[in-house]
């Protein structure tokens, strides 16, 4: 079997797309894994901004966390709305872009973007802190073992959204699985306990608090936390890759998702409260995660909390699976409306769009080089991209609404508006908050981003504008075109190209560039016998052979210089250079400086529109 289909399977028919397609239980994987693993570093996140208070932090993450669940289930309910009236997917960016106008749908798409790349980044890392949580020995290999898990991530999604599905699916429901059997196991003991159940292992000593709680650091906690909702839109951009019937199933896969989330969430809370459970800090020697305490105080440091542990770590970050799923669906609209081009659109041999997969994987791991594979870092810009999304979203819908004439369209008008107004506040509050913390790093990306899909808009508008032409075909006077043959000796190259030209044009120069080049041979004297003869005895007009000495010894400049002044002293006729080419087929053949591949590009690049480039290969004998 080939490495290639081993690794990313057997090429797609088109007509096998409705195979591809996903239901319920493999699309909980599929699109739910980021909002469902945010539970691993949403409350870990709140817990860290609250560590100044020591011990009174884990009075306030359960209010904390009900204000983060209250906006859970509101952007949920109007995500709801959204799946319902744009079931071809697209989320915030065609919600916005067709009720609100292009410059909120580009800024509604980049802010997108920026929130998909950077769930990549923070899963992985959030997983890594999990591992390294479990085995501290692991924590100087943390950006390594982010770096590894991305390349599986890239190469599972190349296999198709299917084949992911699949792959994750055991890993979501035992994560599932483990933190509801902590969780209900927690409660059960604190009600055992009356509110005060002693950890099975000591967990991490707590500093003494030595400040109170200032409003201003629990807007930054709850800032912190709202990384939690940052998957919720998944399933309205996804709604395209589920099966029929599309619409309710998609509905349900997202409601579903998000009381699950909420369950953990809330879990969480309560048992950080009943143990005493808070933030170690991130990246330091000695760091503990908070569901790695949480596992150790209900059951102990034994086989579940090792298993917990790894369903952990998979998940948290397999998560990044979503964002692998949606970031080329947007793109791939931004290339249908020429902000990006035509490639991003185009599917690979899975059916998935591959090239936005490897963007995605590109840019993410420059993210974890660049910061060190540390979540806390990240996450400052992560949650502004993410609710910009939100706010203009819902923003959008309601204009929608208002257009409508469904008989539930005023319901779902107040719905969607009280998820903007939510959303558009929290959005102020994540943005002011966290602006020092590298907020500002988003707020400047997301117009540069814009810039860049204009600029991409009007390069495409610019190109069909000069290459448009409608009517018959105008064919004007039309003559053979002068043939120019670079070459440096009388090999099986050259003379392949002579033939080639022969069959074109009377007109034919042989040019040779005397540049004290190995292997170069001065063929004026032997030019009649060798070349002109020949071709006069079939028929043909002889070949001119051109010989240009080069003062400094240089190849391309005299070369293209003698291409130049043959273009002036002909206007109006097309020179074609035909240029010989040796080809190994050997995936190594690129590695080697190839001198016909330089030319051909400095001829795209400096010949003119009057320069024909035609590659005549020879292809060696394996």
């Amino acid at each position: 079997m080939p490495l290639k289909e081993l690794l990313f399977g057997r090429r797609l028919r088109t007509t096998e797309e409705q195979a591809e397609q996903i239901g319920l239980s493999s699309g909980m994987p599929v699109v739910g894994l980021d909002a469902l693993a945010s539970a691993a570093y949403g409350p870990e996140a709140a817990l860290t901004m609250l560590l100044p208070l020591g011990a009174l932090s884990v009075v306030y993450i359960g209010p904390v966390t009900l204000f983060i669940i209250a906006v859970l289930f509101t952007v949920a309910i109007s995500y709801r709305q959204t799946i319902e009236a744009y079931p071809q997917g697209g989320g915030s960016y065609t919600v916005a872009k067709e009720n609100l106008g292009v410059a909120p749908g580009l800024l509604a798409a980049s802010a997108l973007c920026i929130d998909y790349v950077l769930n990549v980044a923070v899963a992985i890392s959030a997983g890594v802190g999990a591992l390294v949580s479990a085995m501290p020995a692991l924590l100087p290999y943390t950006l390594p073992l982010c770096l590894v898990i991305l390349a599986f991530l890239t190469v599972v999604n190349l296999r198709g959204v299917r084949s992911a599905g699949l792959i994750f699916m055991f890993p979501t429901y035992l994560f599932i699985g483990c933190l509801g059997i902590t969780i209900l196991g927690g409660i059960v003991k604190t009600l055992l306990a009356h509110g005060h159940p002693v950890p099975v292992e000591q967990l991490p000593h707590i500093a003494p608090s030595t400040s109170l709680a200032t409003a201003w650091l629990l807007i930054r906690a709850f800032a912190s936390g709202c990384t939690a909702l940052t998957g919720i839109e998944a399933v309205s951009n996804a709604v395209p890759i589920f099966r029929e019937p599309r619409i309710p199933l998609a509905r349900r896969t997202l409601m579903i998702i998000v009381a699950i989330l909420a369950f953990l969430l809330a879990g969480v809370a309560i048992l950080s409260h009943s143990y005493g459970i808070t933030a170690t800090p991130p990246g330091q020697a000695g760091y503990q995660s908070v569901l790695s305490q949480m596992v150790i105080a209900v059951s102990g440091r034994g086989v579940f909390y090792f298993v917990s542990m790894a369903a952990i770590l998979m998940v948290v970050s397999l998560s990044a699976d979503t964002s692998f799923t949606d970031f080329p669906r947007v793109c791939r609209l931004l290339a249908l409306d020429q902000f990006l081009p035509p490639v991003f659109a185009h599917r690979g041999r899975r059916l998935v769009y591959t090239y936005g997969i490897v963007v995605l994987s590109l840019l993410s791991g420059i993210l974890l080089v660049v910061f060190g594979g540390i979540t806390d870092r990240l996450i400052p810009m992560f949650a502004v991209g993410a609710f910009m999304a939100f706010t203009l979203s819902q923003l959008g819908m309601v204009f929608h609404w208002r257009r409508s004439h469904e008989s539930h369209a005023a319901r779902s008008l107040l719905l969607n508006g009280a998820g903007a107004v939510i959303t558009g506040l929290t959005l102020v509050v994540i943005t002011i908050s966290k602006f020092t913390e590298g907020a500002w790093l988003t707020i400047l990306i997301i117009p540069s981003l814009i810039l860049l899909f204009t600029a991409l808009r009007r390069r495409e508008n610019k190109i069909a504008r000069e290459i448009d032409e409608v009517g018959p075909l105008k064919i004007p006077h039309l003559s053979a075109p002068i043939i120019v043959i670079p070459m440096q000796r009388l090999d099986r190259l050259a003379r392949k190209a002579l033939w080639f030209a022969l069959s074109l044009s009377p007109d034919i120069r042989a040019v040779q560039i005397l540049a004290e080049e190995m292997k170069t041979e001065d063929l004026s004297h032997q030019w009649s016998y060798l070349v002109e003869r020949p071709a006069q005895e079939v028929g043909y007009s002889a070949p001119r052979l051109v010989v240009v000495p080069s003062a400094y010894r240089e190849y391309f400049g005299p070369l293209l210089g003698y291409i130049k002044n043959l273009g002036a002293a002909h206007p109006g006729r097309v020179i074609a250079v035909i240029v010989p080419e040796f080809v190994e087929k050997r995936w190594y053949h690129f590695l080697f400086p190839h001198r016909a591949a330089l030319l051909k590009n400095l001829l795209l690049l400096r010949g003119g529109p009057h320069v024909v480039i035609i590659d005549t290969p020879w292809y060696l004998r394996e």
